[in-house]
C-alpha cells in the first residue's frame, strides 16, 4: 500500500487547494495524513468517490474488484445521462468470496477482465480496488498491466479502497488514475482553436445537453467532458484542448491543475447555474480561447448569443417573480452548489434564509458572502431538529436539498425540491434556470400543502406530536435564555468534531491555553479534525471568532514581506498582492491595465473592486514611490 499512501500524500499536498495555501511550509511537509485514520470514510468512502467521478464515462466497462455489495451500493448513484453507449450502466464485479480472501483474488480479477473484453469489447476497462482485496494484498496494477498486454485493451487500475478516506479523496484518486493512465495516451482525429475541456461535470439529468447547443452555435467544441457523457477516446486525447472550465474544484482541482502544468491548458472555475453565471462562463471561455489563438470575433458572437438567451430567460421567469415575492428558501446542499444555486435563486426573486456549507471550500464561502453579504447565514451542520423548527416557524417557505433531507420538510408540511444528484430535472444554463423557477413554483403552490396542514378529524391540534416537539424546543430555548450559565455550558458543549467527539469548549480552551494558531495545532492538542477532517472549516471559524489569526506572523521581516506579497487577491487566476504591485511598478495604472498584465479579475471578476481599492493606494503621482498594500 506504499504507492497508495504516496499518491494520497501527493493529492493532499495539492498546491491549488486553499487549505494548503494557508499552511506554513512545515505543515505542508507533514501532508494531510488524517484521511487514513478511522472515521475518514464517514459520509461516503474513497471507493464511492472514485466510482462517482468516473462512472459517467459511458463506453467504459467499470469493474469493481470486491464483494458484490460494493458494486450494488455504488451502481448508478449519480443520475448521469448518456447520449450514446449504455455500457456504463452495466454492473461488473468480481464478487470475491471467502476462498479468494484466503488464496487471493488476482486470478478471479484477470478472468473477469478477460470475460468483459471478449463479450463487450469496450475501448477500456476501469478496475476499482475496494477494501477487502486491498487488505489481502491483491496487486490490481500488476493484473491490469498483464491484461492489457494479453488482450490489447487498456485496463486502468483505480486504486481507491474505501478505507483510504472520504468520498472527496476518492474523487481525486480517480483523477490521478486518469492523469497517469488515460489522458495523453491517444490523439484526436483533428484539433481546432475552439477545443475545450469541461472538468468535474457529470451531466446529471442531462444538464450538459442544455449548455452544449450554445457552445455548438459558437463553434466551440467540447473535446472532452470529464466525465459526464464522456467517451474514453475523448478523455485520452483531452490533452490537446486549448482551455478548460472546471465545474467542481473540490473533486477535480488536481486534474485541472496538472493538465495546465503538463499540457499548457489554462483553466477557470465557473458555473452554468443561473443567468448571470452562465453568461460569465461563456464570456470567460471565449476570452481564454481568443488568448490561445481563436478569432477575436468569437467574443462578438458570444455577446450576441448571451443577449438573446438572457432576454428569453428573463422573459420566461418574469411571470413568476410576483408569485415569489417575500418567499424564503432554505438551501441545504454543498460544494459548488452552495454558491452557484444561490445566484440563480436570487435572480428568480427569492430570499435565502440560509445555505449549507458543510462540503464547501473556503472559496465557496467567500463567494456566498459576495452574493448574500458578509452576514450571510451559512449553515455548517444544522441538526434535523433545528431544520424542522426553522421550516415550521415559517422562517422558510420551501427547502431545496438532497433526498436525505426531504422527510424533514415533509414532516413540517412544507414544500421541498430536490437540488442534488437524484433529481429528475436539469437546472443548468438559461433553459435550466427557467426550469428551476417552474419547479419551485409548482412545489410552492401545490394544493396538497393546504390539505396536509389541516389537522385530521381525530387529531387534537393542541396536543399533536408536531406541537409537542416545538413546545419542547421552545421551552429548552427559553430555559437557556433565562440562565446565562446554562446557555454558556450548552454553547461550549456543541460538537465540532463528530468523529473524535470534541466540543467547542475543549477547542477554545486549547487555543487559549497553548496559543494555538492553526488547525494542525488544535488537532495535536485535542484530536479534533483527526477523523474525516470535515470540521477543519469550523475550527478556522473558531479562530476568527476568538480573534486569532489562522497562521503565525513570521518574526523575520523578509518572511513577513514574502507572506504579505503572497496574499491572494484573485483566486480564479491565482494572482497575489505582489504580482499586482509589480504590475503597477511596471506602469499599470487602472484595472484594465492590471488585468492585461496579470490576468487578475479576468475570471469571475469579483476581485475587481478589491483591485480598484489597491490602485487607490498604489497609483502615485509621477516620480513618487509605490506604497505597499497591507494584506487583509
Amino acid at each position: 500500500m506504499s504507492s497508495l499512501s504516496a499518491t494520497i500524500q501527493e493529492v493532499f499536498n495539492e498546491p491549488s487547494c486553499a487549505k494548503n495555501q494557508n499552511k506554513s511550509e512545515a505543515e505542508k511537509k507533514k501532508g494531510c495524513t488524517k484521511q487514513l485514520q478511522p472515521g475518514g470514510a464517514a459520509g461516503g468512502c474513497a471507493f464511492d468517490g472514485a466510482k462517482i467521478a468516473l462512472q459517467p464515462l459511458t463506453d467504459v466497462a467499470h469493474l469493481v474488484h470486491g464483494p458484490i455489495a460494493c458494486e450494488g451500493n455504488s451502481w448508478d448513484n449519480r443520475g448521469a445521462k448518456s447520449s450514446g453507449s449504455n455500457l456504463w450502466r452495466t454492473g461488473f464485479t468480481t464478487d470475491i468470496n471467502e476462498t479468494d480472501v484466503v488464496f487471493g483474488g488476482e486470478k478471479r480479477l484477470f478472468k473477469s477482465i478477460k470475460e468483459i473484453i471478449e463479450k463487450y469489447n469496450p475501448p477500456a476497462v476501469f478496475v476499482y480496488q475496494t477494501c477487502v482485496p486491498a487488505m489481502i494484498g491483491d496487486d490490481i496494477d500488476a493484473v491490469c498491466k498483464a491484461a492489457k498486454e494479453k488482450f490489447g485493451t487498456p485496463v486502468i487500475p483505480i486504486n481507491s479502497p474505501g478505507f483510504a478516506g472520504p468520498k472527496n479523496l476518492g474523487n481525486k484518486l480517480a483523477g490521478e488514475a486518469i492523469l497517469q493512465h488515460v489522458i495523453g495516451t491517444e490523439e484526436p482525429e483533428y484539433t481546432t482553436p475552439y477545443d475545450i475541456n469541461i472538468i468535474g461535470e457529470y451531466n446529471l439529468s442531462g444538464e450538459l445537453w442544455q449548455v452544449k447547443p450554445l457552445l455548438d452555435e459558437l463553434g466551440i467544441r467540447i473535446l472532452a467532458c470529464i466525465s459526464g457523457d464522456g467517451r474514453y477516446k475523448d478523455v485520452a486525447s483531452s490533452h490537446r484542448a486549448k482551455a478548460a472550465m472546471m465545474v467542481c474544484s473540490k473533486a477535480m482541482i488536481n486534474v485541472a491543475r496538472k493538465m495546465e502544468e503538463r499540457y499548457d491548458i489554462p483553466f477557470f472555475e465557473g458555473s452554468f447555474y443561473g443567468i448571470q453565471d452562465s453568461s460569465d462562463s461563456l464570456r470567460e471561455i471565449a476570452r481564454m480561447l481568443i488568448e490561445r489563438g481563436a478569432d477575436p470575433e468569437l467574443m462578438d458572437r458570444t455577446e450576441a448569443l448571451i443577449e438573446r438567451e438572457e432576454a428569453k430567460a428573463w422573459a420566461a421567469i418574469a411571470k413568476y417573480k410576483p408569485r415569489f415575492k417575500d418567499k424564503k428558501v432554505l438551501l441545504i446542499t454543498g460544494g459548488v452548489k452552495s454558491w452557484s444555486v444561490v445566484a440563480a435563486l436570487q435572480e428568480a426573486g427569492l430570499e435565502l434564509v440560509g445555505t449549507s456549507v458543510k462540503k464547501s471550500t473556503k472559496e465557496d464561502k467567500e463567494r456566498i458572502k459576495e452574493l448574500m453579504g458578509q452576514d450571510a447565514h451559512m449553515i455548517d451542520d444544522m441538526t434535523p431538529r433545528e431544520m424542522y423548527k426553522m421550516l415550521k416557524d415559517a422562517k422558510a417557505d420551501i427547502m431545496l436539498s438532497g433526498g436525505r433531507s426531504q422527510f424533514i420538510a415533509l414532516k413540517a408540511a412544507m414544500p421541498w425540491l430536490d437540488i442534488n444528484q437524484e433529481r429528475h430535472h436539469a437546472y443548468m444554463g438559461y433553459v435550466g434556470m427557467v426550469k428551476l423557477v417552474e419547479e419551485i413554483d409548482k412545489a410552492l403552490y401545490n394544493p396538497i400543502w393546504e390539505q396536509v396542514r389541516k389537522p385530521a378529524p381525530w387529531d387534537n391540534p393542541a396536543n399533536n406530536w408536531q406541537n409537542r416537539a416545538i413546545a419542547q424546543m421552545e421551552a429548552e430555548a427559553a430555559a437557556l435564555a433565562a440562565d446565562p450559565v446554562a446557555a454558556e455550558k450548552a454553547r461550549r458543549a456543541k460538537k465540532i468534531c463528530n468523529c473524535k467527539s470534541v466540543d467547542l469548549g475543549t477547542i477554545e480552551d486549547a487555543i487559549k491555553a497553548h496559543g494555538l494558531t492553526t488547525v494542525e495545532g488544535v488537532k495535536a492538542h485535542t484530536n479534533a479534525s483527526g477523523g474525516c477532517g470535515a470540521c477543519s472549516g469550523r475550527i478556522e471559524e473558531i479562530f476568527e471568532a476568538l480573534g486569532v489569526a489562522g497562521a503565525p506572523v513570521p518574526a523575520d521581516p523578509v518572511l513577513a514581506e514574502a507572506a504579505r506579497r503572497a496574499k491572494k487577491v484573485c483566486n480564479c487566476k491565482s494572482v497575489d498582492v505582489g504580482a499586482i504591485e509589480d504590475a503597477v511598478r511596471a506602469g499599470a495604472s487602472n484595472l484594465a491595465e492590471v488585468t492585461a498584465r496579470t490576468a487578475a479579475a479576468s475570471g469571475c471578476g469579483k476581485c475587481g473592486e478589491r483591485i480598484e481599492e489597491m490602485l487607490d493606494v498604489l497609483v502615485a503621482p509621477p516620480g513618487a514611490p509605490v506604497t505597499l498594500v497591507a494584506a487583509e
